[in-house]
């Protein structure tokens, strides 16, 4: 594969600033909890606040709200919220979330391949010593 030389300017949308749309990507869905939000909405479906939070076991609350509210700034998560007391909110994924899936699965099985690579290595510096 060629080396890539060429510099990418300095872009900006609305108020993100990026040199390039990888950077613009990790700004949207970067970070420990953003992936697993959308891969958890992307796989179950529509859930409410609580289901997520059970299902990332070490996320806190204030977390989980900061994450969701980015994402939905962003355009990638609906929030619809029923007008009873209390009230139920719940979370789902919009077309534009639903676009990153495939990505999100192919990052899983790149894991899951991982996985077995350290297993291997493992097994083999075990043996060694």
């Amino acid at each position: 594969m060629p080396a890539r030389t060429k510099q990418c300017g300095l872009k900006e949308l609305g108020e993100r600033r990026y040199h390039c749309t990888f950077e613009l990507t990790l700004q949207i869905i970067g970070g420990k909890w953003k992936p697993m939000i959308l891969y958890h909405l992307g796989r179950d479906g529509v859930q409410r606040f609580s289901a997520l939070r059970r299902g990332m076991p070490g996320i806190t609350q204030k977390m989980l709200t900061q994450q969701l509210r980015e994402l939905e700034a962003d355009g990638m998560v609906h929030r619809k919220v029923y007008p009873q007391v209390p009230p139920k909110v719940e979370y789902s994924l919009t077309a534009m979330g639903q676009s990153i899936m495939p990505v999100l699965e192919q990052l899983c099985q790149w894991g899951k391949q991982y996985e077995r690579f350290a297993d291997q290595q493992a097994a083999k510096a075990e043996i060694a010593s």
